[in-house]
């Protein structure tokens, strides 16, 4: 008797201990569902005006401090699960004082519009070529520069193909494309979606459950550490990064992000038939530095690379490296 009593014991303990993961997955559901706070306003990541600009990808969010003369520099943020224009606050500190300066939200991300949709190549790149037209058509209908981080250099590139005109120069910072995964000569516009990936991750009972998994401070945490490739992350960013993962639509961006609608199959292809001046710098440190294909670019006229000591965000760890090289890259393009 007293072993089939310890045996049916054993048993509802065991039993007991299976289920304990089910019913924290079904608390944090429920929490995710009715308790998280997604009501609360966002702040602006940079000074300046923060104004909405409407684009054939909806209204996106632009950032301007425009007040000085010059040729106006665009920049754009990358795009992760939380992915925003504080990424780009210390070249945006850095050129405000010496010229006009823009910071442009990609659809679905930041201050910009967060619809429920299919987010592509193709709809971030209508965005910045209508950001880009508006801000030249402030100053005359001069090109402008610009500059992007990791995923964004190739939509960015992009852009410049179909309006090349538009821009007078590029900046890359850490691009992806150029590694073995992700470079690619498929066809112009193409993308590496799957529609039954989406619609799994985006499934109503756990989608934003597992979204707000994925944005906690310890994932968020975890993943800047392995973007610097350094625990000495910015606490700025990560705090920044939290209020604007946690807005009401936050995940249906990052949702096509995770199903690979946001990852070009042509990136090689676009990379190697520009034609404007290109800087591009990157980083030797943490886990977004495979540039093994970057020799299908080294060499070219039009081309100036740099390799820093640092992790995938240099202009954080090292603004007046990125800014100097940047500023004699843009004097030489000028010159020639």
């Amino acid at each position: 008797m007293d072993r089939t009593r310890r045996s049916v014991e054993r048993g509802r303990v065991l039993k007991g201990a299976a289920l304990l993961p089910l019913a924290a997955a079904g608390a944090w559901i429920a929490w995710s569902h009715l308790g998280l706070n997604r009501s609360g306003p966002l702040p602006p990541a940079l000074p300046g005006r923060r104004t909405a600009l409407r684009t054939r990808a909806g209204r996106v969010g632009l950032y301007a401090a425009d007040a000085r003369a010059g040729r106006p520099l665009l920049l754009i943020h990358s795009i992760n699960a939380a992915a925003n224009a504080y990424e780009v606050r210390p070249l945006y500190e850095h050129f405000r004082h010496e010229r006009p300066v823009y910071a442009l939200e990609l659809p679905g991300f930041g201050s910009s519009e967060r619809a429920d949709r299919v987010y592509t190549p193709r709809l971030m790149a209508d965005a910045i070529l209508d950001a880009a037209a508006e801000i030249a058509a402030r100053h005359g209908g001069v090109a402008v520069d610009a500059m992007a981080l990791s995923l964004s250099c190739a939509y960015l590139a992009r852009a410049a193909l179909d309006r090349p005109a538009l821009f007078a120069t590029l900046g890359l910072i850490s691009p992806t494309g150029f590694d073995a995964r992700l470079s690619g000569r498929g066809p112009l516009d193409s993308h590496r979606g799957s529609a039954p990936a989406r619609r799994l991750a985006a499934f109503p009972l756990w989608g934003r459950p597992l979204f707000d998994a994925l944005v906690s401070a310890p994932s968020m945490r975890f993943f800047l550490e392995k973007t610097w490739g350094s625990r000495d992350i910015d606490e700025g960013l990560l705090a920044y990064d939290q209020l604007s993962a946690h807005q009401p639509g936050a995940e249906h961006a990052p949702f096509s992000f995770i199903s690979g609608y946001l990852f070009p199959d042509d990136t090689t292809r676009v990379y190697e038939a520009l034609t404007l001046p290109v800087f591009m710098v990157h980083g030797a440190r943490g886990d977004f530095v495979d540039y093994r294909h970057v020799g299908e670019v080294v060499g070219r006229p039009n081309w100036t690379i740099l390799r820093l000591p640092t992790g995938a965000f240099p202009h954080f760890e090292r603004p007046g490296a990125v800014t100097g090289a940047y500023a004699a890259f843009l004097e030489r393009a000028e010159e020639g």
